[in-house]
Parts: structure tokens; sequence; C-alpha cells
């Protein structure tokens, strides 16, 4: 018997799916990770994500290691939440606030849940796209950022929770823009302009007034990242790149307009700040060759100490409501993310999810070891580079995993598809992190810019020949795999080096940057003109015409899959159907997966069941063979 396509899955000459292939996909399919929402501030456990069915929901742990109870059940995923805060001035009744999507097409809508009454309300207009929500210190209102005006610009809006009147426009903006931080007063809002990712700024609205202030206006192009304010408003504590490659975090004296950098030890990014309730400590992350590692700072010396966790990669760190534990999902590139809690006066280390991985062993799961390979120009490249554990008789094929962004980075965290890749057909996987990818200091995200572009694919040309000197990989056999840009990725190395691959799998993919550009959502293309070009000026959009893959795909000799969300509002479903029409024209393999119900990227169980076992097949039929 063959597995049944999924009622929104559309594919093109890919063959019908054995069933004990895919039932051996979906063993690893079946895990599952558990990630840290927020605590619960009346001091009975927490709130977490993880998924039963076919999507991830909300669900409460009442202590390390007790059952999760789940609390939603929408046909969507949600990975994220907050509870209402506690607030000593006002009475209000407890709830959680989170945002919800529909199809993929990232339309988010933020919704508050009475956890009294069960009810939901949605706090949007039901349509327009909407981020960033933070409560207010009292819990009473919630700042967002808010295409509603003109469908384009993220304009900032404040709700008030329990009555029935709309959110009220309270900073009219052009760009994208979203709230940081609430004073401790609530009587300002500190704001982010997103330029790009090497350029941000902060402004500070005054809630009485409306005035807005930009700060640090003598700094010029800066990065800026997370903040908070001290306990009594008489500072900020933020990250930034000031005079320097990294994020490091910095502090602000508003009574002499001072700031000091307190982490230049650290020559790695400070990912994130957040302040204890009692205001006498701080947490801040830091993100050191895509490994994570934790500090607590003391608020009256501003000194800190790393603890000692477990290595991996750590998401949302929180500090309990008593300040006595920081919460946190530790995610190991060997087993499914759970959530732990770290006590602090003992420095013991309390698990309080175990995620299940569908009956498997994954004391046999291979970690990566790091690695760096020099690229045309020397410049080292970092990779993480995943062996088999099984012996082989003959090297092993490799799928070099592309990221998108590209301003993004690969980081070891759990893949159920490399482990099977891996664990079941003996295949290595190396993932890099060529130029144009963030952790490694701003010059180097910018190496990729404009004309630049192909640089970054000659990084990929380099790493062929890093595993063209290792014995134990097989240079034959060869597959390019990724998503987003890193779609772009697979499809430029198809054209550059089809001579040295096998076959390359395409995702979610710019085909051709122009089209691109014209048809990604308005609100997005002022940002991407900062990486890829403006496609305006005809010189560029020539220079995007000549490098982008639909001009060069008859340069594709080797098999191709491409898979897609219909609603992706980022790289349009136009895109992979213009790629998938010209490679054909060629007559070249191509099998191509639509999903109707997706957008950038997969997200529901059962399209994921058979993407995965397509893949396999995929890869079965072509790189191993």
């Amino acid at each position: 018997m063959a597995l049944t396509l999924p009622s929104q899955m559309y594919t093109e000459h890919v063959p019908e799916i054995p069933d004990t292939l895919s039932e051996r996909v979906l063993q690893y399919m079946l895990a599952r990770s558990a990630f840290f929402c927020d605590w619960n501030p009346q001091g009975e456990g927490m709130l977490i994500s993880t998924r039963f069915s076919n999507t991830y929901q909300l669900h409460t742990v009442a202590s390390p290691g007790a059952a999760r109870q789940q609390m939603t059940f929408y046909p969507e995923p949600l990975y994220s939440a907050e509870y209402r805060p506690l607030s000593p001035s006002v009475d209000h009744r407890s709830g959680i606030l989170f945002s919800m999507d529909t199809g993929g097409a990232e339309y988010y809508q933020i919704y508050y849940t009475d956890l009294e009454t069960g009810r939901r309300q949605c706090l949007t207009d039901g349509e327009s796209k909407n981020g960033s929500p933070l409560w207010s210190p009292d819990g009473q209102q919630v700042a967002f950022s808010s295409t509603l005006r003109n469908g384009r610009d993220h304009d900032i809006y404040l709700k008030t929770v329990d009555n029935a009147e709309a959110p009220e426009m309270i900073c009219k903006v052009q760009g994208m823009w979203g709230p940081v931080a609430w004073s401790p007063n609530g009587k300002k809002l500190l704001l982010m302009d997103y330029l790009a990712a090497t350029e941000t700024y902060y402004h500070l609205l005054d809630l009485e007034s409306g005035e807005v202030q930009a700060l640090f206006t003598d700094r010029g192009k800066v990065a800026y990242g997370s903040a908070c304010f001290t306990a009594d408003g008489s500072g900020l504590y933020f990250v930034a790149d000031f005079d320097s490659e990294f994020m490091q975090l910095q502090y602000l004296d508003f009574a002499d307009d001072e700031v000091r950098c307190l982490t230049p030890d650290i020559p790695w990014n400070v990912t994130t700040i957040r302040r204890s309730h009692q205001g006498n400590q701080y947490l801040f992350c830091t993100n050191e060759e895509g490994l994570s590692h934790l500090y607590l700072m003391s608020a009256e010396t501003q000194t800190y100490r790393r603890l000692n966790l477990p290595t991996g990669v750590i998401g949302n760190p929180r500090f309990s409501p008593d300040d006595t534990q920081i919460a946190f999902s530790l995610h190991r590139p060997n087993h499914p993310a759970d959530v732990y809690s770290l006590q602090l006066a003992s420095a013991e280390l309390l698990r309080w999810t175990h995620s299940e991985v569908g009956g498997l062993n994954t004391r046999d799961f291979p970690s990566p070891e790091l690695v760096h390979y020099p690229s045309f120009d020397q410049r080292q490249i970092p990779a993480f580079y995943f062996k088999p554990r099984q012996k082989s008789d003959r090297p092993y094929p490799v799928i070099i995993h592309i990221h998108g962004g590209p301003e993004s980075q690969y980081r070891p965290t759990y893949s159920a598809l490399f482990q099977y890749w891996l664990n079941e057909l003996d295949i290595a996987v190396v993932a890099p992190n060529v130029r144009g990818s963030s952790g490694y200091g701003k010059k180097y995200i910018e190496m990729d810019n404009g004309y630049l572009r192909e640089d970054s694919v000659k990084d990929i040309g380099a790493l062929l020949d890093w595993i063209a000197e290792h014995p134990e990989l097989d240079e034959k056999r060869v597959c390019v795999y990724g998503g987003s840009y890193g779609g772009y990725m697979v499809l430029a190395a198809l054209t550059h080096f089809s001579e040295r691959l096998r076959c390359g799998i395409e995702i979610v993919g710019i085909s051709h940057f122009v089209t691109f550009l014209k048809n990604t959502k308005s609100y997005r293309r002022n940002l991407r003109r900062v990486e890829y070009g403006d496609e305006r000026d005809p010189q560029m959009a020539a220079f995007l015409h000549n490098i982008s893959p639909k001009t060069n795909a008859h340069k594709i000799k080797r098999p191709l899959m491409v898979a897609q969300g219909l609603n992706d509002p980022r790289v349009p479903a136009s895109e992979a159907e213009q790629i998938v029409q010209t490679v054909r024209e060629n007559n070249q393999e191509v099998w191509y997966l639509l999903a109707k119900n997706e957008g950038h990227g997969f997200h529901k169980q059962m399209n994921l069941h058979y993407y995965y076992s397509a893949i396999s097949l995929f890869l079965e039929e072509f790189l191993l063979d």
C-alpha cells in the first residue's frame, strides 16, 4: 500500500510512497518537542507549547515531570503565549495572550483568553498583520504593531483588554516598527524601527504626551536588540553593536545620558536581557559560535557570572515569580527540545518535560562537530558536521543543508529529518553558515549584500572542495537542501556546480530576485531590498536578473525537488511554479509538492509526514542509487 496524499497537498511527478518507507519516517516524525512559554504568575507551574495531534498547542505543567494538560485545541499551531501579569494596584482576572494566523499566511491576530470563563476574544481586526504583543506592567493593556492603516506600515497600537473599544493607534510610522519594552510605571514605551539586520533604531514613546524621542542619534548605523528598564525606571539595559562587531549588553543611565558597555570581554552576540521581578538581578543569554550560554548579573554591581548548564541552544529564559528559578527551553541536536528550570540557590537543574521520540533510542543519535573550511578568499566558513554512527564499507553520501534568512544562522537544534538521514540512510549532513549569516559579526552579515550575492554561493563551492578532501565522504554523491533563501542557494548551487552534485531539494525558495521583490508582501519589500538590492534601479535589476536561478535554469542538470506553501507571504508560490516549469522545459526531472494550507514552510503534522516521506523517496532514488 502507498501513503495517502493529504487532502490539502497537490503533487506533480511524485511517485507513490510505500507504506514501509512512510512508517519508518513516521517514527521520527512522532518525536515532539516542548517549548517554554511563561511561568504562572500565581506560582502554580508553567505554560508550554507541545504537540499531541496535528499542531503544537498550549499546555500547562504543574511541576517538574508532571502531566501536560492541554489548554488550546486549534487547527493552527501555537508556539508561544504569555500570562496576564499580576498587579498590586489593579484587580483583574487571570488570562493568557497569544498570536495565531490561518493557513500560514502570517496575518497574525492577537487573542486573549479569560482563564476563569474560558472565553476567547480577538483583540485585533481579523484581517491585518499584527505582531510583537507586549503586556503593560499592570496587565491592563497590550501594545502591538499592526498594518491596519494601509497594509504596509507597522504602526503601534494600544488595546485595553477589559473593554470592547477598538485598539487605539498611538504611533503612526513608516516601515516595520514594534514595541520592545514598557517602563515600570507604564508611562513610556520603547519602540524599535527595523530597517535591516544591521540597522535598527530605538525610539522612546511618551504615552501621556504622544512625543516620540529618537535615542542614540549620534551613533549612526547600529543594530539594537532586546531591552528592559531598571525596576525604578532610572536606566535601560539593552543590546547593541556600538563600536563592535557583536551585539553587546549596554547600560544607559537616564540621569547623565551616559552609556556603558557591560560585556566587552564576550566577543559574541548577547541575544536576550531580562529583569527579575524584584529588580535586583538580571539574566542575559549569549550566542557563542551557535551555542548558548546563560549569565546572571547583579543589579547593584553589574557584575555577572556564567551559569553551569548543559550544552545546547537556550530559548526564552525567564525568572520564576519568586525569582528563585530560571526556566527555559533547551534545544540539543540529538534530542527534541525540553523545558528545564535552574534553581539559583542550589544550582539544581529540574526537568519539567520529557519529550517522546516515537520509541527510538536517542542515545545513538549523532551530534555534530563544529568545523571550519577555507573559501575562495581564504575566509574560514563555520559549519556543523553530522557523521552517521554506523560503520560503512564505502564513503557516506552527503547532504549540504543551507539555512534561510539569509541573515539567519544554523544552530545545532534537533531535526527529525537530520536524524532520519543519519540513522536510517547513512547520509552525512553538513550545515554551513556561509557569509551573510548572523552570529559572526556585522561585517560577516553584510558580505553577501547586493552585488556580492554570489560570493555566498562560492562558499558552497568551497564546501564541495572540503568534502572532496575527506575520504569518509563521497564527493560524487552530494545533495543540496535548503529553504527560503536557502532554497535560492540550492538552485544557485545547481546552476554553478551541477557536475559536482547528484540532486537538490528546494523549499519555498527564491527563483528570480526581480519577480520575488515585486511579489513579496508590501510590508517586507523594502527590508528585502536592503539585502538583495533595489530592483527599481535598472543596473541592479539587470544584475539580479542575470544571477537568478530561473535565468540560468538551463545549467541545472540534476534532479530537483520543490516544495511550497500556497499561502506563503514571503516567497510567493509563483517563485516555485516558474522554476518547476522552466527546469522541466529543459527536460530535467522535477518533483513538485504544493500544500494549500501552509505558508512559508510546513507546520502541520500530516503535511510534514508526507513531505518528509517524499524527500526520503527522492533521496533513495537520486542520491543513494
